[in-house]
């Protein structure tokens, strides 16, 4: 049992470096507020960075200054009022310096108003439904067949040797470049969650639920994620593709969709 395990753990380890580089940090993205994330991001961590060096450094200098081998003697003070408001006045301010900048993000996040481009993106397991309301446009997508033939048991296939293993699909969400697009995000059947790290969006979709979240990107090129809630056997095979392309490129993209759209429609 112990040896399955280990064993279990190590595929999990190996398909995970298989799939994508290691990062310690958040990525920048490519929006001006996966941008502002991640300055808020850094701002945290530098402000929680100087607060343990400070509290630490004098912990540590009072412990080396003031021990009993030194001949420190204990205080005799039961409290001091202006240690006690400073202490209260400076983590006040800090807070201050971290929310109003945060609130300001979110309240931008939330603006959904006036969309260029709105799709309804329609989670189930262990796919994605996007459609595209004002262009007439909808598919399925899912994990591409080069991933599907690699993770099967005894394929043979390395999974190093395929490009973008378990995070490439059959058919990418394609969006212009510039337009504000408006996700409408929702669920077939259980709890899934629509997270693509470079555009700052992680949103549950939830039966029965319509959740918002919405983007402008400012650079052509593609940019992943995935499910980020388990949601059953096949939660790890559910990536996300969204290919950031110019107008000129989305437009001529979305007539050739409508037109093979209708001809299916009129081969049925």
């Amino acid at each position: 049992m112990i040896r399955k395990s280990l064993l279990s753990l190590l595929g999990v380890v190996w398909a995970s470096a298989a799939s994508a580089d290691w990062a310690l940090n958040m990525p920048r993205g490519i929006t001006e507020l996966s941008a502002e994330t991640y300055d808020l991001h850094m701002m945290v961590f530098w402000w929680c960075v100087a607060i343990g060096v400070i509290v630490f450094g004098v912990m540590i200098i009072s412990l080396i200054k003031h021990r009993k081998s030194k001949g420190a003697e204990p205080a005799t003070f039961t409290h001091s009022t202006t240690a006690e408001v400073i202490w209260t006045t400076i983590p006040v301010i800090i807070l201050l310096l971290m929310a109003v900048p945060a609130a300001e993000t979110m309240l931008r996040l939330e603006d959904t108003r006036n969309p260029d481009v709105s799709i309804v993106v329609t989670a189930s397991q262990w796919k994605w439904h996007y459609k595209y309301q004002d262009e007439g446009i909808e598919f399925y997508s899912s994990l591409d067949r080069a991933s599907v033939e690699a993770r099967t048991k005894d394929s043979g296939i390395d999974p190093f040797s395929v490009e973008n293993f378990l995070l490439e699909v059959d058919r990418p969400l394609v969006v212009p470049k510039g337009a504000k697009v408006r996700l409408l995000i929702t669920s077939n059947d259980v709890i899934h969650s629509w997270w693509v790290p470079e555009l700052a969006i992680k949103k549950d979709a939830i039966p029965g639920i319509i959740n918002e979240a919405w983007f402008r990107a400012e650079e052509t090129g593609t940019v992943r994620g995935q499910c980020a809630e388990l949601c059953g056997k096949d939660h790890g095979y559910m990536p996300i593709v969204v290919e950031v392309v110019e107008p000129d490129a989305f437009l001529a993209w979305a007539e050739t969709q409508k037109t093979s759209g209708e001809r299916v429609a009129a081969s049925q």
